[in-house]
């Protein structure tokens, strides 16, 4: 997509260094810059750094909306852009399962929808990368995993294991279970032969992970583990170098996990809801307790500024001390350094905020414009030459 004119956006408020400031905002050739030409009005606006989603598993509906509803990924990559623009997020990492699941879930849909993105990805609005979420007793397709990280330059994975839940659902929710069976193409007893396998990959499990993270230490990929319970599998997970921890589901796995210097993940919709979906402990509770670095969309992409909202309106923080748990603190976890905060040189990422709705109008991703509405786009077009506009 070509370059914007070199604009300069006066009169709003810009967040920059955790205060919101009388400021202006140039930015040219993708770039925040110190001077433009073109001035556009945003009085009555705030400017925030682009959010940067580290862990979001919404664009799975875009694909398939409904169970064995399969749509063309292209199609479903474009309404997850709009949908990501829409939401102020300019960086979204997509974390597409590697799982013994089957469907959607399967090593072979990753492949196929990392070829997909990889042919698309030029035309993208906003950046779009993907995380891998290995199941770990997966131990026989070590190889070609990690060819496909090679192959698509994959910079995170996660280790996930809900093998003992499907376990439990197959004797304690056997209708939950032929439901996941389903939705894979298979019958409930083809489902459970396959479960039947994986768990008997246990013994392999801590020599794969060990192979595994030897081979991610070479290529320079960060990794970390999902859903920890415990200390001692936080404990273990980072001694073996998975040292980001998503969504730990207890207190004592989150308070190990600072003890260990790792960054902690939650996701937004758990802050947003009051609480976990699952029963498991509450984001707001790490938060106020300095347990958590950053928020992540998980389901729901609309939660990441949904959350920062309730945060301000329940009293735990102000917007300015919020909103750098999805843009400043997620790009620094993941080594992001050119984007996440509004300083000159920085990647031109940042949304356009209406103080008085707080609904975002505009996005910005790497200078260009992701998504344009309401009075800003107003804004925007009385502001600009019609040339201008329609060099965009």
């Amino acid at each position: 997509m070509p370059q914007l004119p070199a604009f300069r956006l006066t009169g709003a408020k810009v967040l920059r260094d955790e205060m919101l400031v009388d400021d202006a905002l140039c930015f040219s050739n993708g770039r925040i810059s110190s001077n433009a030409s073109t001035e556009i009005d945003l009085t009555g606006y705030f400017i925030l750094p682009g959010i940067v989603d580290l862990h979001g598993d919404g664009f799975e509906r875009h694909l398939q909306p409904r169970p064995n509803v399969h749509f063309d990924k292209t199609t479903g990559l474009e309404n997850t852009e709009a949908e990501l623009a829409a939401n102020g997020i300019t960086t979204a990492i997509l974390a597409q399962c590697w799982s013994w699941l089957g469907g959607r879930r399967s090593p072979e849909y990753a492949k196929d929808l990392l070829n997909v993105c990889s042919r698309y990805k030029h035309r993208s609005l906003v950046d779009i990368r993907f995380q891998l979420r290995y199941e770990t007793h997966m131990v026989d397709t070590i190889g070609a995993l990690l060819e496909v990280i090679h192959q698509h330059g994959i910079e995170y994975l996660v280790f996930n294991n809900h093998i003992h839940d499907a376990a439990n659902a197959q004797d304690t929710a056997p209708i939950g279970f032929a439901g996941y069976a389903a939705e894979a193409g298979r019958t409930p007893q083809q489902h459970a032969e396959i479960l039947k396998e994986m768990l008997g990959n246990a013994h392999f499990v801590d020599d794969s992970l060990r192979q595994i993270a030897t081979t991610l230490n070479s290529m320079g990929v960060r990794y970390g583990s999902h859903d920890d319970e415990t200390a001692s599998m936080r404990r273990y997970f980072s001694e073996l170098g998975a040292d980001i921890c998503e969504f730990p589901t207890t207190l004592e796995a989150a308070k190990q996990a600072r003890a260990l210097g790792n960054p902690i993940l939650m996701g937004a919709p758990n802050v947003m809801r009051g609480g976990s979906q699952s029963g498991n402990i509450a984001a707001q509770e790490l938060i106020e307790t300095g347990l958590c670095d950053a928020l992540v969309s998980d389901y729901y992409y609309p939660a990441l500024q949904g959350a920062i909202w309730a945060l301000v309106d329940r009293g735990v923080m102000p917007l300015e001390q919020a909103w750098a748990l999805i843009s400043t603190n997620p790009a620094r976890v993941l080594g992001l350094d050119d984007r996440g905060e509004i300083t000159d040189g920085a990647r031109a990422d940042f949304v356009v905020l209406n103080a008085e709705t707080r609904r975002i109008e505009a996005t910005f991703s790497n200078g260009r414009l992701a998504m344009l509405s309401g009075q800003a786009g107003v804004r925007f077009t009385n502001g600009a030459a019609p040339q201008q506009i329609a060099a965009e």
